[in-house]
């Protein structure tokens, strides 16, 4: 039997913070597959302003987004305004490598996974950070 998200949380959306639009397709087909509900933002600013309007039961957010908000941002943001959602929160990269990711992953001890992932890694970690 698989896993299924039917926690308190399962009523809500998870919200991903993604601008690659091929990311974008695969992860909903992912999530969605795993019944997931989501929300799409194309960049950690419109990541922020949903963030401001509704709740989520958890955030994945890439690190790297455009308009001058990055993951790390969006965590700070969520630590000072809705801290409820700090340990619920992943993020996804492909660049595990460079070192300022490093240092914020280091430093925030957010869950990360790195691009290209399977489906089956993306799930566990989803589970995992919603408390599944």
């Amino acid at each position: 039997m698989t896993a299924s998200p039917k926690s308190v949380f399962a009523v809500l959306p998870l919200l991903v913070i993604e601008d690659e639009v091929s990311v974008q397709s695969f992860l909903r087909a992912a999530l969605e597959r795993n019944g997931f509900q989501l929300e799409l933002a194309a960049s950690g600013a419109e990541g922020l302003e949903l963030l401001k309007l509704k709740s989520y039961s958890g955030v994945i957010s890439d690190m790297r987004t455009p308009g001058g908000v990055n993951g790390a941002d969006v965590h700070a943001w969520i630590c000072a305004n809705r801290p409820e959602l700090a340990s619920r929160m992943l993020f996804i990269t492909g660049d595990i490598v460079n070192e300022e990711t490093a240092k914020i992953l280091q430093s925030t001890g957010i869950p990360c996974i790195e691009k290209p992932f399977r489906v089956q890694e993306l799930i566990s970690a989803v589970n995992k950070v919603l408390g599944e």
